[in-house]
């Protein structure tokens, strides 16, 4: 008998035993994130560590690649079940692959989790019908980009936060001489600009409007400032990104300004010649409306280890991880805490830059998208171009992007 009891008292110890070592049994978490360099995945891989240094129960391992190819295969792994149980996404793809991502209301509410320590305009660009699907790590405002050396040359003021549309237009036609161009404009410039002057271009039901009278007004001054004003160079419909041209007119000194991110500055530090300005997009009658972008980390619906992904994305966010990227110049953090350490880095010696991050963050709303929202950009850079170069007006270039966006 004596055998017996203790034959069960080692069995009940080596049971509580075992089920307190399961307890703490290491969740290996997968998560899938792009990169542009090596530094760049030294970053991350950094952030990974930091949620086991958090979290020692928990590993995270980071699977890379570039941005272009992300894009391409996120679908492909959703179809075959091959997805991380973290999920990199970008505010303005969260339209298109939300339905990826597990909704994070109920857990913020749950842990009272501060979501009002985000830039709000992100927090919006990471939510579809008011639900959070992703923290944000970073935010960014459409911001205008000035070559500093050409405009005191011309002898135009630094353009101040908040300027008027009619002050940058005035300030571009001074700039346009000696086969030199103002500014340089990009057909997906189209919705940055309407937002900023307060024009809509999807309706109050979410559905693309391009053919409504304001949307149309956008596109006129738009179309204008190439086919009327002359101030901007045209950009080809077809092979090379627009974007890719203007930028590089823009470091080459070609074009005095143009409409980019703070995420640009970094590079461009390394490429331009010249003293770099950054000032608000210009108004129209109202307030400025700048549109944000930013990207956050979400958890996979088809994760099986949801609550731990859930403690991981907080890591991923936290003021520490956050404060680690602005400090390597790597992204405008999205809590609003940890931003000024990233002005001591990418903005320094970028003449006004605080001051144009700032104020356009404080007049920043969501970038207002629809879910077909690549084919319409793919649009625009196919017909806005011959409206640049005096070949179609704005009503008949919005009329067929609208119709073929719908087919």
């Amino acid at each position: 008998m004596k055998v017996l009891k203790k034959t069960l008292l080692l069995a009940a110890i080596g049971s509580s035993l075992f089920a307190t070592a399961a307890s703490a049994e290491q969740v290996n978490l997968t998560w899938q994130m792009w990169t542009g360099s090596e530094t760049d995945t030294k970053s991350w891989q950094h952030l990974a560590e930091m949620v086991t240094a958090k979290y020692p129960d928990i590993k995270v391992t980071l699977t890379t690649t570039g941005w272009v190819d992300y894009w391409t295969r996120l679908p492909v792994l959703a179809a075959s079940g091959q997805l991380a149980d973290i999920v990199s996404m970008q505010s303005l793809r969260m339209p298109n692959f939300y339905s990826l991502l597990e909704p994070l209301n109920d857990r913020i509410e749950a842990d009272k989790f501060d979501v009002g320590a985000f830039t709000p305009s992100i927090i919006g660009g990471m939510s579809v019908d008011k639900q959070l699907y992703g923290l944000p790590y970073d935010v960014g405002p459409w911001v205008i980009y000035y070559n500093q050396d050409a405009l005191e040359a011309a002898g135009v003021p630094l353009p101040k936060p908040g300027w008027t549309l009619a002050e940058f237009t005035d300030a571009a036609k001074k700039l346009t001489k000696d086969g030199k161009y103002g500014f340089g404009i990009t057909p997906t410039n189209y919705s940055v600009l309407a937002a900023a002057w307060g024009d809509k271009y999807v309706n109050d039901a979410g559905e693309l409007d391009l053919t409504s009278a304001s949307a149309v007004a956008a596109a006129d001054r738009m179309i204008g400032f190439a086919a009327k004003d002359k101030i901007a160079p045209l950009v080809p419909s077809g092979g090379a990104d627009p974007g890719d041209v203007v930028q590089g007119r823009f470091n080459s000194g070609n074009v005095a300004m143009y409409i980019d991110g703070p995420w640009s500055i970094i590079g461009m530090k390394d490429q331009a010649k010249f003293k770099i300005g950054l000032t608000t997009l210009p108004r129209d009658e109202g307030e400025l409306s700048a549109v944000t972008a930013g990207s956050g980390f979400g958890i996979s619906t088809s994760s099986k280890n949801k609550d731990a992904a859930w403690k991981a994305i907080q890591v991923l966010t936290s003021p520490e991880a956050l404060t680690y990227l602005a400090e390597g110049g790597r992204a405008l953090p999205a809590r609003t805490a940890a931003q000024s350490a990233w002005y001591k880095v990418a903005a320094k010696d970028i003449t006004n830059g605080g001051e144009a991050i700032d104020y356009s963050l404080a007049h920043s709303v969501p970038y207002v998208i629809t879910n077909n929202w690549a084919a319409v950009e793919n649009l625009f850079n196919q017909y806005f171009p011959p409206a640049f170069a005096g070949s179609a007006d704005a009503k008949q270039t919005m009329e067929s992007i609208q119709s073929l966006a719908q087919q």
